[in-house]
């Protein structure tokens, strides 16, 4: 149909407004008609190469010369020129409806010819050329059905002509032609040497003349193979004689449907073709639990084994005889000449035989099985249910409902966590181990309970009471049967019951209102004493964990007559603390602090009896423990004040504490994990020993695929297991009353002789680090890459800190007392934390400079010096400044009178930076509180701030706390450290 004038003129407007005004003065070119887009298949047949071209143009077709500049095009919409007469812009509306589907194969193909830079078939095809697309066999069957029922242009070494894509499948005759009495021939009348052979992934494509077909793989293996006999021999016809008839029936014409017959009736026909054949096997054990199977082929009246000679001459279906012989075959069967039968020996294709396989002969074959065959069944193991009650501060498990025999238990055990698929009995029955919930079951238990897979073979299990409350997890989690005595429940249902107020009255004579959440963990701390368990308070720093804890030791004092002293373990610079807060909020409680020399305190442990509660250090307790040992005590309660001071397992700290001896053990922090799990199993070590079992084991079931595999499995498991013993509120959540709390990062920039004496150090210590890790590995390297980097640290404060005669400036120290004159002018008064107590130096000579009064906290600041020094600062509105030392006074310290905190460097612990701040972020603070970090740019400080905040993943998910440091880096992250 002719396109109108007016239309014409219409697309030349519409198109003219995609060209560019430059290109179209240039060209005076201009698009007036939908653009068409069409294939060239070029084909060898010499190495079968198949290589699509495309051409596009209007009425003059041009070749696209390189088509993943047309395929960029065409994401982007951008203006092309192919010719000297076509300029357009490459958009879908631009082409006529009929190049759609020939566009969207080659933008399909674009992208892949782009990005296959090798000889794999990855993405389908290979870049030989821009200009065209070399097709594997997927990218051949997308390329006929973009084209099927179309003619395409299709060039050979013959030349070029038009080939038309069909849907289906050729029509090829054979004849079958009787010479004479005797004597048959096969014919076809297909030109045998003028087809070829294209392969797709799915299909194959018979091309002929001026066809391309479509061809299933059946037409592979049937008439092409038939067809290749003629081509390769260079023969028209086959003869055969008359006693080859039926074998050319059986074989070849059942596969072959367009085969004419000359010259033969159908009663002859009839004798000719085999009957359908019928199987029956016969199933059975030998002696050495291998299944057998004797076969009988069945043709009417006859029947036989296959594997014997058969005299009597009758059609047989060789096809069908031997694809019941492939499927034996494919199960395993092996062939037993002495008993000409089939034998299944291997144990794995016994039991998918007999789980799966054993389906398909059912179906397909008559099967007969002796009773000892039907005997050995796949057992499907399964617990009816299980009783749980507390009997003597016990757990007793009841796994007496069991259905099967557990004499081999322990083996099934073994398998099943293994993930093996079966276990065979001594009676060579099978058991499935396959997804089954009471095998799952009773591994949990196992993994959990820290017992042997031999012990459940009895019939009651007694555990720990503290494995209660993961137990309950376990068994909801799978559809079993609980038989659960009442007292279980009531203990299951009181320890996970966090957040029920007055469940417990308080003391009559504590002092103090406690808050709501006090309260609630008031009546967890005395739910896990009640069932005698223990338990970590994990409060942030300022909720008061402290009187929480003296409530319920004033509880116990009211209501016992035969009163057992509790043991308070803290930091040395804690104990007044402890002290000082039990004469004001509870003072009826006998309370005395281990002081003074051996002699002195020897006194005091030895007349421990005459005190409620006994305050020592952890320091005084590594020195004083055969002192407790000798007197054998078993307090009421230990409790481990910042028991991060425990984590380490290795340490005296943790091994000293773990020897006394208590009916319940708490644990206080606000930091259960720093650095590791290794310290959550340590603190868990104390407050229940056994409870994360071992550490080694700790260490493969939890540690090693949290952190290096990132199992989250493993991950939840752990939590299950630890949250009902923990419990956590941070302040976000419970002091809604508490001011804001402003967090900023300030950065300064090292000049002149400070960065000058930097980058030459970090150069070196570059150089030495790399050595470093080479020559030892990154295990054994830790203390030299830490002094490396302690090194580069303390330029960025000071260079002085470690440089003698160093008489330039520090960018940090500026900066630092402009921001405490600034503060002070605003009336703040200022908490200044540092990891070096030896900068104090250098900002006090400044303060001092400016007349600003200041008071100082560091390791040598004696005991009772403190709460002198904190009481005053509180106080006294002279005083603007407090120094302290993070080590010294990150802990046990109430600051409520500052409102401004100095982070003057990065700590490689958040944590650690976190309980400092919460020295005036607390009860009581009534101003907002701004935090300022000082952070030197393009510096190792910037680098540990960058880590900090990737590496604070791990002790978030399991606690919302924070991980740190060196220790858990890669090789990588340490060498970038010093870039």
């Amino acid at each position: 149909m002719q396109e109108s004038e007016d239309y014409r003129i219409f697309r030349q407007m519409i198109n003219s407004f995609y060209i560019d005004e430059q290109e179209h003065e240039k060209n005076k070119t201009y698009v007036t008609n939908k653009i068409k887009l069409e294939p060239k298949v070029i084909y060898s047949n010499f190495n079968k190469d198949i290589k699509v071209e495309f051409k596009i143009g209007d009425n003059q077709m041009y070749k696209i010369r390189n088509v993943v500049d047309f395929y960029e095009k065409m994401l982007k919409g951008e203006k092309g020129k192919y010719g000297q007469k076509l300029n357009f812009v490459h958009i879908k509306e631009n082409f006529d409806i009929e190049s759609h589907k020939f566009l969207d194969f080659l933008m399909k193909y674009g992208e892949i010819i782009k990005y296959a830079n090798d000889s794999t078939e990855k993405y389908y095809t290979s870049l030989l050329s821009n200009s065209y697309i070399v097709l594997s066999n997927t990218g051949m069957d997308d390329f006929f059905e973009t084209c099927k029922d179309k003619e395409v242009e299709f060039s050979n070494e013959r030349g070029n002509k038009k080939i038309k894509f069909i849907d289906k499948q050729p029509e090829i005759i054979f004849e079958v032609i009787n010479k004479n009495n005797n004597e048959y021939k096969l014919i076809t009348k297909e030109d045998i040497y003028d087809f070829r052979i294209i392969y797709g992934r799915k299909y194959i494509y018979y091309l002929q003349k001026d066809c391309l077909y479509k061809c299933d793989k059946k037409f592979e293996r049937t008439t092409l193979k038939l067809l290749n006999v003629f081509k390769s021999n260079f023969i028209t016809e086959i003869p055969f004689k008359k006693s080859e008839l039926q074998d050319f029936y059986s074989l070849i014409m059942q596969e072959i449907d367009n085969v004419k017959i000359d010259k033969l009736d159908k009663q002859e026909l009839k004798t000719l073709l085999p009957k359908d054949l019928k199987v029956k096997v016969f199933l059975d054990y030998d002696k050495k639990n291998h299944i057998v199977a004797d076969i009988k082929f069945i043709y009417d009246n006859v029947e036989f084994n296959p594997f014997e000679e058969l005299e009597e001459k009758i059609a047989r279906n060789a096809i069908q005889e031997s694809r019941t012989l492939d499927i034996f075959k494919n199960t395993g069967f092996m062939f037993d000449s002495n008993n000409r039968q089939l034998i299944l020996a291997d144990e794995e294709k016994i039991y998918d035989f007999l789980k799966s396989g054993i389906e398909e002969y059912i179906s397909k074959f008559e099967i007969m099985a002796t009773n000892r065959f039907k005997e050995k069944q796949i057992i499907i193991p399964k617990i009816n249910s299980i009783g749980v009650k507390i009997e003597n501060n016990l757990l007793n498990i009841d796994l007496s409902e069991f259905d099967f025999d557990k004499t081999e238990l322990e083996e099934i055990m073994k398998k099943y966590k293994l993930n093996k698929k079966f276990h065979r009995l001594k009676n060579g029955q099978f058991v499935d181990l396959k997804d089954n919930q009471s095998l799952d079951t009773l591994e949990k238990i196992v993994e959990s309970s820290n017992i042997d897979y031999k012990e459940l073979t009895s019939d009651n299990i007694k555990l720990p009471i503290y494995r209660s409350l993961y137990l309950d997890k376990i068994l909801k989690q799978n559809e079993i049967n609980i038989k659960q005595s009442d007292e279980y429940k009531k203990l299951i249902d009181d320890v996970y019951d966090k957040q029920t107020i007055d469940k417990y009255e308080l003391p009559k004579n504590l002092k103090i209102n406690l808050r709501e959440y006090q309260k609630v963990g008031y009546d967890w701390l005395k739910t896990i004493d009640d069932y005698k368990l223990g338990g970590i308070l994990a409060d942030d720093m300022g909720l008061g964990k402290t009187i929480q804890v003296l409530a319920i030791v004033l509880d116990y004092l009211e209501k016992s007559k035969n009163r057992k002293p509790s043991l308070v373990i803290c930091p040395s610079s804690l104990c007044l603390n402890w002290y000082e807060e039990i004469k004001k909020f509870t003072p009826e409680i006998n309370a005395k602090v281990v002081y003074g020399n051996q002699e002195e305190r020897e006194n005091i442990i030895k007349n421990m009896y005459k005190y409620d509660l006994v305050i020592t250090s952890y320091d005084l307790l590594k020195r004083d423990l055969d002192i407790y040992k000798d007197y054998d005590y078993i307090f009421r309660y230990v409790i481990a004040d910042e028991a991060q001071y425990i984590k380490n397992s290795n340490t005296k700290n943790a091994k000293a504490i773990k020897e006394i001896n208590a009916i319940t053990k708490y644990a206080l922090t606000g930091t259960p994990i720093e650095n590791s799990l290794a310290e959550l199993w340590s603190i868990f070590d104390f407050i229940m020993p056994g409870y994360l079992f071992s550490y080694n084991k700790f260490k493969m079931n939890f540690e090693t695929p949290i952190i290096k595999e990132e199992s989250s499995i493993s991950m939840q498991k752990l939590k299950s297991m630890i949250e009902p013993f923990i419990l956590r509120r941070v302040k976000e959540k419970v002091l809604t009353e508490l001011p804001e709390k402003t967090i900023t990062i300030l950065n300064n920039e090292m000049e002149d002789e400070q960065l000058k004496l930097y980058l030459a150090y970090m150069k070196q210590a570059k150089k030495e680090a790399k050595e470093e890790i080479e020559e030892n590995g990154v295990a054994n390297s830790q203390i030299k890459i830490l002094a490396l980097l302690m090194r580069l640290r303390q330029i960025c404060c000071h260079p002085s800190l470690f440089i003698d005669n160093y008489d330039g400036k520090s960018s940090k120290l500026e900066q630092c007392i402009e921001i405490i004159k600034n503060a002070i002018s605003g009336g703040h008064k200022i908490l200044l934390f540092s990891g070096y107590s030896s900068m104090f130096k250098y900002i006090e000579k400044e303060l001092n400079n400016l007349n600003i009064s200041y008071y100082k906290l560091t390791g040598q600041t004696k005991v009772n010096d403190r709460m002198d020094l904190v009481n005053d600062f509180n106080k006294n509105d002279d005083i603007k400044v407090f120094l302290i030392s993070l080590k010294a006074g990150g802990t046990g310290l109430n600051l409520i009178g500052a409102d401004m905190v100095i982070h003057y460097d990065p700590w490689w612990n958040l944590s650690a930076e976190n309980q400092a701040t919460d020295r005036t972020y607390r009860i009581g603070q009534k101003k907002n509180v701004q935090v300022y970090k000082l952070i030197t740019k393009n510096s190792i400080e910037e680098k540990i701030y960058n880590l900090q905040e990737k590496k604070a993943k791990l002790a978030n998910d399991m606690l919302s706390t924070r991980e740190t440091f060196i220790s858990k880096l890669t090789e990588d992250e340490i060498l970038n450290l010093f870039e």
